[in-house]
């Protein structure tokens, strides 16, 4: 797996201070992606253990208030997240945010999608839509995006969102 970046201290993508960290590797292509270069699976770096210690040190900072994947895709880079959370799991206590521009109903069709939708607790999904682009959304950029609570849907099997009016 490869990444684009990792910030240590990010406000935008989640609630509080938050360590977010952009997974390389999309075929989605939205229109106007804020992370064109991302779409590129062989861009960035090789993520390695380091990244993974790194990012356990930065989430037991008192001040940041939980962990965040986007990219790129991260449900197209499962192979490599997976291990990672399961890491963070075990290291840190953590709320874990993703983004994915696919829909709930997908990912849970996918066995490795779902085993590492399970192990986070926010999912923002699906795909931004230029055409619906509305900057004062809560922690997405179109109106067709949803915040959903992964464990209360995944225990009700129905979508559970957080900020159904968006605000």
């Amino acid at each position: 797996m490869k990444y684009g970046q990792i910030r240590k201290m990010d406000i935008a993508n989640g609630p509080g201070i938050r360590t977010s960290v952009f997974v390389t590797g999309c075929t989605h292509h939205c229109y106007n992606c804020f992370n064109e270069a991302y779409q590129d699976p062989a861009f960035g770096t090789e993520w390695t253990d380091a990244e993974t210690e790194r990012i356990i040190g930065y989430l037991k900072d008192k001040t940041i208030a939980g962990l965040t994947l986007l990219g790129g895709e991260p449900m197209q880079n499962t192979e490599g997240l997976i291990p990672v959370l399961e890491t963070v799991r075990k290291a840190v206590e953590t709320n874990i945010w993703i983004y994915s521009g696919y829909i709930y109903e997908e990912l849970i069709k996918n066995e490795d999608r779902k085993k590492l939708l399970s192990l986070c607790d926010v999912l923002v999904r699906p795909s931004f839509k230029d055409e619906l682009k509305d900057p004062g959304l809560y922690f997405r950029g179109s109106s067709n995006q949803r915040v959903i609570d992964i464990p209360r849907t995944l225990a009700s099997g129905e979508a559970v969102l957080l900020w159904p009016d968006g605000r």
